[in-house]
């Protein structure tokens, strides 16, 4: 096997300047990384307007001549000295190259299209979030009429995966969030001599907005994801359409699962995060301003009425539910391609995280008036 000479550039300006070409431009020839740095430094101090010589090139290839009609800017130069042959493939890629497309000027009309491009598909999805929410209700309504053809173990086994293997990790985080939080309030409230007030703090934050909250938002980055990946997976075999086939209705025994077992769920770990994050702070408010564990249970049912916790029950209700209902209905759009998958997991996470953020913030309006 005869060995490469590196390709190389040289420049020679006696009379004018000229670029010298030399050694085997072939593909082989390329796959040094320290040769290819070489010649890419030769290649940007020549300019295009140089005379070119490639009578020192051994071999070309359809490679070469395509890093070389590149740095010549898709055009040939004003002096070129080659033979018959790398004219021949020159022209060749000269002939298949696409020239690079000049970026669109900016148009407002262009802007305004693509701007209600984006409003319409908005109205698509929550149409069909709404048609996914009224095929929800109706199915409610057969399960009630007729509990025993009711996918009893489906739902079992979503509220395993979904509500019992989910504690571990929404303890942890609810119990740091609970130790950082009452860090941060004890080096304002130790200023005023307000030891006491960390317990309303603590318990107003923590059982009303932030224990759900942060339930709901781990819960739609663990369950939610998983929804829409093995429903999208179910579209990439073709396991939907062959439930269609066979009649039976992907909202009774996808859908309604999954939104029932969520929505049981969903309490359960926002009150598990809640007890864990108030574990957290009244570790921590022990630690560092000497509120004993004692005081602290004695005093919270004082501090927090429990129609707050009722009112955070109630909303975590809601937010497993749309959890389920965003996570189905991005796995449904999901098309038969892997790329299909992926973006539509990623676009499941981030409606429902944004859903539960806008969902509180409906019920902190709503129920300002509540519990305080």
């Amino acid at each position: 096997m005869s060995t490469l000479t590196p390709p190389s550039v040289t420049q020679d300006g006696q009379v004018e300047p000229r670029a010298l070409l030399q050694g085997d431009w072939v593909a082989a020839a390329f796959a040094e990384r320290s040769a290819w740095r070489l010649l890419s430094g030769q290649l940007k101090a020549c300019a295009s307007g140089h005379a070119w010589s490639l009578q020192g090139v051994g071999k070309l290839d359809h490679v070469g001549a395509q890093i070389l009609w590149n740095h010549w800017g898709q055009a040939w130069p004003a002096q070129v000295e080659l033979s018959a042959a790398q004219r021949e493939m020159l022209e060749r890629v000269a002939q298949f190259s696409v020239p690079a497309a000049a970026p669109a000027p900016w148009r407002l009309s262009d802007q305004v299209d693509h701007l209600g491009e984006l409003v319409l598909h908005g109205l698509d999805h929550g149409r069909r979030l709404v048609l996914l929410i009224g095929q929800l209700v109706l199915d409610l309504l057969r399960l009630a009429r007729n509990p025993l053809r009711a996918p009893w173990r489906d739902i079992s086994g979503h509220l395993y995966q979904m509500g019992a293997r989910a504690l571990p990790i929404t303890a942890l985080v609810g119990f740091l969030i609970g130790v950082v939080l009452a860090y941060l309030m004890s080096l304002q409230l130790r200023q005023f001599g307000a030891e006491a007030f960390i317990v309303n703090i603590l318990g107003i934050s923590l059982i009303r907005e932030l224990g759900p909250m942060l339930g709901a938002i781990l819960v739609a980055g663990r369950s939610g994801s998983a929804i829409t990946a093995q429903i999208g997976v179910m579209r990439v075999t073709e396991e939907l359409d062959a439930m269609r086939v066979m009649g039976i209705p992907h909202g009774f025994r996808l859908v309604m699962p999954r939104a029932i077992a969520l929505g049981l769920a969903m309490p359960l770990i926002a009150l598990w995060t809640t007890l864990a994050a108030l574990a957290g702070g009244m570790l921590a408010a022990d630690l560092t301003m000497g509120v004993s564990s004692a005081y602290f249970v004695q005093m919270l049912p004082a501090a927090v009425r429990v129609s707050n916790l009722w009112l955070a029950m109630g909303k975590s209700v809601v937010f497993g539910v749309f959890i389920a209902l965003i996570g189905c209905h991005w796995g449904l759009r999901v098309k038969p391609n892997t790329q299909s998958l992926g973006e539509g997991t990623t676009a499941s996470v981030v409606s429902a995280i944004t859903m539960v953020i806008i969902v509180d913030a409906v019920f902190a309006v709503a129920f300002r008036s509540v519990g305080f």
